[in-house]
């Protein structure tokens, strides 16, 4: 099933990405009149907001779900280890972990060149987050920091639900800049005189939660209701795994 699956993945994957380069090269110049000039614009609108999507569903899986994966890759690790499983097993495990999560940082980083952000600064993040994720991992692995499996996924949460909020801010300020949303394009407030956009501070907190020292209407909305999308399809998820469970018990003891 594994080998089935790893082959038809990567043969989807090319004719995916074969067509999509025709598709372009057919419909490029139809595709740009369509909206006027403004195509660039309302792509990276639709870049961010597939992005914001994926790190949605990231979130909701991952309170679901976090815990059962670490469980399992113990298990594969194991099973390998004693000779019950392959070592190609963990070799796919890991390879479809490593290749999922690099599309990911892929449409991010891309996420982010298009707020504004400069080359070199993402690429200088880009080096800096390799360098401090293996450190981090390295140590985790020795064992010479123990951090508890749940307060490390809360704080992943956290963190991923703040970057969401913050890129589909972005992604309603790129839209309402070329046009495409009219109402609410007023900022609420000017936070400038505290902490500006083009500091150091303000750069960072930009990138990670979405700062804007002169945030419009729309864009806080925005901010707002994917914070509010996550906490509300987390509770419901977990809610369900919660009834699931007791009924699974009450089967048990009955």
């Amino acid at each position: 099933m594994l080998a089935a699956l790893v082959i038809v993945f990567r043969e989807v994957l090319e004719a995916g990405l074969i067509v999509g380069v025709c598709l372009i090269a057919l419909f490029a110049e139809r595709i740009a009149s369509l909206f006027d000039g403004s195509g660039q614009e309302l792509l990276n609108a639709t870049i961010l907001g597939v992005a914001v999507v994926m790190l949605v569903w990231t979130v909701v899986w991952m309170a679901s779900h976090g815990k059962e994966m670490v469980t399992e890759m113990k298990a594969v690790g194991r099973d390998v280890k004693d000779g019950r499983k392959p070592l190609a097993a963990l070799g796919i495990v890991v390879g479809m972990a490593v290749l999922r999560e690099g599309v990911e940082i892929v449409l991010f980083m891309y996420g982010i060149a298009v707020t504004g952000e400069s080359p070199l600064n993402v690429a200088i993040g880009f080096a800096l987050g390799v360098l401090a994720g293996a450190v981090v991992s390295f140590i985790l692995y020795r064992g010479l920091v123990a951090i508890p499996v749940k307060a490390l996924f809360k704080t992943t949460t956290i963190l991923i639900t703040l970057l969401a909020a913050g890129l589909a801010a972005q992604s309603v300020g790129i839209l309402q800049d070329a046009g495409f949303i009219q109402s609410l394009s007023d900022p609420l407030w000017d936070s400038s005189w505290l902490l500006a956009d083009d500091g150091a501070v303000g750069r960072v907190l930009r990138t990670l939660v979405g700062y804007r020292a002169q945030p419009t209407g729309m864009e806080v909305a925005a901010y707002l209701a994917t914070v509010a999308v996550i906490v509300i399809l987390s509770r419901l998820v977990n809610g369900r795994i919660a009834k699931a469970k007791q009924a699974a018990s009450g089967m048990r003891t009955a």
